[in-house]
């Protein structure tokens, strides 16, 4: 039975096996999480716009699928919060794996010479993908989505505190910002979760602009999706500086970063 302040809406029941805080219906007759859907722009835009600047900077195709799955899981996240369809929400979850797979094997081949693939690691990230797929397919539980999604994050940081540490300490302002926002992201997140019947009272007494300060799972998009960004910049600045390229990052206007890619200098 859903809860009181929930209404019904255009995408009719949802049939997903996860809900959120946010109230159902609440905003927009079409659009059954507004503030969890809209707050997916941030995996959207911006990697769309690194995707595009990686391709004119001729860098290697795997980081142009890096930024491409970060989008995937944006538009996959924004279907999934405005139907609450269980397609969709696989159309979310599985990208999410995917893209990490790609992450890792972004970051694992950072110091390895240009033009050579790494194929044990590509098919155990494929194997990996695979299996975990097969098996939430037929499982259907959030829990073990989020523990597979957990393991490939927690490679990825490991990797990263590698580099920033032994390899590139310059870079640890980059790698911290990406893991501090990412967390922050999952304290929200859990909160978001164990407080909800809080938030939803509390959003009862407020003016609705003022109550969406408070979706926090939409604030968990909002810092998954910057982490993670910072995250491609980290392991594309760490292999561009490897192939003896001059990487710079930049603020287009003055606020979002991102990374531009010189070639090396001919002696």
């Amino acid at each position: 039975m859903a809860p009181a302040a929930d209404r019904e809406g255009y995408w009719g029941s949802p049939t997903s096996t996860l809900e959120w805080c946010e109230e159902n219906y609440a905003v927009s007759y079409y659009i059954a999480e507004f503030w969890n859907t809209v707050s997916n722009l941030i995996f959207i835009l911006p990697p769309i716009y690194g995707a595009i600047q990686t391709y004119k900077d001729g860098l290697e195709k795997r980081y142009l699928a890096a930024y491409l799955c970060l989008t995937a899981v944006g538009m996959g996240s924004w279907c999934f919060h405005m139907t609450l369809k269980y397609e969709m929400q696989l159309l979310d979850e599985l990208p999410m794996i995917y893209s990490c797979c790609v992450f890792v094997y972004c970051l694992y081949e950072c110091f390895k010479y240009k033009n050579t693939v790494n194929y044990p690691l590509l098919f155990l990230l494929i194997t990996y993908s695979f299996v975990v797929s097969i098996v939430y397919l037929n499982l259907k539980e959030p829990v073990f989505h989020q523990v597979m999604y957990g393991t490939l994050v927690s490679i990825i940081v490991l990797r990263s505190v590698y580099i920033v540490l032994w390899v590139y300490p310059w870079l640890r302002g980059l790698g911290y910002t990406s893991l501090t926002v990412f967390l922050m992201g999952f304290f929200l997140w859990n909160v978001d979760n164990i407080f909800c019947d809080k938030l939803r009272a509390l959003r009862e007494k407020m003016p609705p602009v003022v109550g969406a300060v408070t979706q926090f799972h939409a604030w968990w998009h909002i810092l998954t999706g910057l982490g993670s960004y910072l995250h491609i910049l980290l392991s594309l600045y760490t292999r561009t500086l490897f192939l003896k390229h001059r990487p710079k990052v930049k603020f287009v206007f003055g606020i979002w970063p991102v990374l531009l890619v010189e070639p090396p200098k001919k002696l």
